[in-house]
Order: structure tokens, then sequence, then C-alpha cells
């Protein structure tokens, strides 16, 4: 049996318990504030800008570059107004605010950004403390899974630039279409099987040689080269979990180096290539 009182202290009351209740609701389903992007930079307001996913590549006082899976290079300005933040937990929940120390070499991050007369400003740069964890020591060297190889590393690092001292265990090379640095599904599947298989090495390490034929000027395909050699290095660090410590640096040779002859069509498709090579140092080689 239901009772409806038509008491005025009553009515009043539940008046105010129910607008109580509405309004707690809309506080906790309100969505977090935008990027103010009213701001002033540089003398200018700007506008929004792309969002930016990848790693961070290079770090140099206020500003960092992500590079894009796909070996895009991005620079982007950090200023007092950046928000940085570290999720952890289910979907992301548990988020907490970070200093712009954390932004380490080697961190996949997702960036939203302003665009002004001066370039991208970051207004939100967003990360997994998982991944920043990893970061952190990886750069200083605490990573107990990694501790056997530790002085191995140390060895082979300070040989660098001697090829000679080291021996060649494998090499796989994954081609590109004419101009291109995009990888092939195949391409993709090759790398992960590489870098399996190189995990199984003691004291592997990778080099990356990216190649072009002979299409286009030595500038172009230099800057090509170099670029075919960013998205495998990108792809096996963010999707063949191989850690960049265990990768010697990248380089692009333009058109040196052919497979093949370069005046055939077939001769060419085997010259748009990235090369990456199984080294162990000579003097560690089956320790």
């Amino acid at each position: 049996m239901s009772v409806i009182s038509k008491s005025p202290k009553v009515l009043l009351l539940l008046a105010m318990l129910t607008g109580a209740a509405s309004g707690s609701l809309a506080a906790q389903t309100q969505d977090p504030p935008a990027a103010d992007s009213s701001v002033i930079v540089n003398g200018s307001r700007p506008t929004e800008g792309p969002e930016i996913k990848g790693i961070i590549s290079a770090r140099s006082g206020d500003k960092m570059q992500v590079t894009a899976a796909d070996g895009t290079h991005t620079v982007i300005a950090i200023n007092d107004d950046t928000r940085i933040s570290g999720s952890k937990g289910l979907f992301g929940l548990n988020r907490n605010k970070l200093a712009a120390d954390a932004l380490l070499n080697g961190l996949p991050v997702t960036v939203k950004t302003l665009q002004s007369d001066g370039g991208l400003v970051a207004s939100q740069i967003s990360l997994q403390n998982k991944d920043l964890k990893t970061a952190s020591m990886i750069r200083n060297g605490t990573d107990q899974r990694f501790a056997e190889q530790t002085e191995a590393t140390k060895a082979l690092r300070g040989r660098m630039g001697d090829l000679d001292q080291y021996n060649v265990k494998s090499t796989t090379n994954v081609n590109f279409d004419t101009g291109k640095a995009a990888l092939s599904p195949q391409a993709k599947a090759d790398l992960c099987a590489a870098a399996t298989a190189a995990e199984g090495m003691n004291n592997a390490l990778l080099l990356v040689v990216g190649y072009t034929d002979s299409t286009g000027s030595p500038e172009f395909n230099q800057k090509l080269s170099e670029k075919r050699a960013g998205s495998v290095v990108n792809y096996l660090q963010q999707a063949c979990s191989w850690k960049p410590y265990r990768m010697l640096t990248p380089t692009g040779m333009s058109e040196a180096d052919p497979l093949a002859n370069n005046e055939t069509v077939e001769g060419k498709a085997q010259n748009r290539r990235v090369a990456v090579n199984v080294l162990v140092s000579k003097g560690l080689d089956g320790m």
C-alpha cells in the first residue's frame, strides 16, 4: 500500500532530496574539461592540432621528438601548461600526474597538441605507468630480467663502431613499394619472427640498415632509406618487444649495396629493402 502525504514539509523534503541526488549524479558523470585553447603561445592564440601517437625518440630542452609506427618524426614543444599523466589499472583508470622528466626516450606516448605559429605544443601527454617503469629500468640499468646480459651488452656496445668484430648470425630482408616506407603484413610477420629467433641467442644485437632502388635522386633516396630503417626499428620495438638497448644505431644506405640489377623491375623490387642483421660479438659468440 502506498501513502502519499500532502504535508508541505514532506513535499519540500522530497524535492530537496531529489535535487541533491540529481546534482550528485551530474557531478559524477560530467566529462573532464577539454584542453584550454584560449592560452597564448608565443604571442598567438593556438588552434587544436593533431593527436600524435608513437615513441619518444629524442629530447632537447623543452622539445621532444615523437616517432610514429610509419617512421614519421614530429617535434613537439612542452611548456608549463602541458599536462602529463600516467594511467594504471583496468581501462586506464586511476591516472596520476607526472613531471616532464618522466618523458624518457623509448617511451610510448599519446600527445594532444595545439598548433601555434612556432609549431606544435603539447597540451596533454598520456602514457602507461608500466611503460614508464620499463623505460626507467632500461635507462638506469636495473632491469633484473636482463641482469645476466648487462656486462655482455656493455662490451658489445663499446665496440659498435667496428663491425668486423661481430659475427652475422642471420639476415632478414623485408621489402617495400616504390617510394614508400610502410610495412606490409608479410614484412611485419617476418620482423617478429626474426626478433623471436634472435631472442634465443645469447648476447645478440640487431643492426637495421635501409636501402632503396635507383629510382629517385640521391637526396631523396637517402631520406627514404633512413625512413624505412626507422619504420622497421619502431615495429621491432613496439610490436615485437625487442628492447631498445639491444639495437645498434640504424642507418640508411640509399641505393648502395644492391642485391640485384637495378635495370630490371624484379631487381629493383629486391633492392627496395631493409636488412635486419642479427650480430653477436666474436669475443662472446658461444658464451
